[in-house]
């Protein structure tokens, strides 16, 4: 299935039924619902979807977005955070997404599970990356310090998690949905490919799996913590569902797949699972024609 992210264009958009019309207009499958999904989209979303118009193939986590939060934010409640409240409230809002999901026919929602409380070094790495010093002795302590602060603090915030991804598995069990664990780009975000085994052998399948952003998982090898082919086929046997993106090195990501970006798709779409939904996920700045001319080529290379 191919599928494209209402990231692209709801902040665009008061009217759901003509955001979905837009997507499909450019000659995708499906649509998945991103995490900027107001609820006065969800209207027209579900008129399309009741008149057999659009498929759903996932909803990103939270959607639609919480009342209170006016622009899209899928980390502004964390399963990992200190504050009991918060962590409930995530947890009532993945329940209601899960919801949103059944009454849709969408059989995939993907979650962003938190971060590690500590300095950030990412954007220090990629600042450095892109002045070419990423082979710099500056550079090589940054990120040994980055891994020896997060492994001390991970095991905290991976517990918090856990005890919410309990009842959110359980409830996802009795709907039929599947839960996709998403990469991320950043080293102090959850999980890490550390992280992700330990979880997936806690939570059963086929309830929960693994979801692999593709430009996601291209920054972390553009700055050294994984070799992305490498992990991919370690991961493909737990994985549900693939974001594409390309990304101009090193960490310019959400552009669409074969614009000249760093994603050797050759190398790595022959190791995804077959019948797993792929999704374009995309900035607002790309235009439809690039978006359109990448499905184009995608046909053109991986399928018969």
């Amino acid at each position: 299935m191919l599928s494209i992210s209402t990231c692209w264009n709801s902040s665009r958009h008061t009217d759901g039924a003509e955001m979905i019309s837009e997507l499909l207009e450019l000659g995708f499958d499906a649509v998945e619902l991103g995490h900027g999904i107001r609820l006065s989209l969800m209207h027209g979303v579900q008129a399309m979807h009741e008149k057999g118009v659009v498929k759903i193939s996932s909803l990103h986590n939270f959607c639609p977005l919480p009342v209170d939060i006016l622009r899209p934010s899928p980390d502004c409640l964390l399963f990992s955070s200190h504050r009991e409240a918060e962590r409930e409230r995530a947890v009532r809002q993945t329940l209601q997404t899960i919801g949103f999901a059944e009454r849709l026919g969408a059989q995939q929602v993907i979650l962003h599970c938190g971060r590690v409380v500590m300095e950030p070094a990412t954007a220090k790495l990629l600042e450095l990356a892109q002045t070419g010093r990423h082979l710099s002795a500056e550079y090589a302590r940054l990120k040994t310090r980055a891994v020896q602060t997060r492994e001390k603090r991970v095991p905290k915030h991976l517990a918090r998690l856990q005890d919410c991804l309990k009842r959110i598995v359980d409830h996802a069990g009795e709907k039929g949905i599947r839960l996709g664990l998403e990469t991320r780009q950043s080293y102090e975000e959850i999980p890490s490919e550390r992280d992700l085994e330990e979880l997936l052998s806690r939570y059963p399948e086929p309830t929960v799996g693994y979801w692999h952003d593709i430009g996601h998982a291209q920054i972390r090898h553009n700055l050294g913590f994984i070799d992305h082919a490498e992990w991919l086929a370690k991961a493909a046997p737990r994985l549900i569902g693939c974001h594409l993106h390309d990304v101009v090195w090193p960490g310019r990501d959400h552009q669409a797949p074969f614009t000249g970006g760093s994603v050797d798709y050759e190398k790595l779409v022959p190791l995804l699972p077959k019948g797993i939904p792929f999704v374009w996920e995309m900035n607002p700045s790309q235009t439809g024609e690039a978006i359109a001319e990448s499905l184009r080529l995608w046909k053109e290379r991986f399928r018969p």
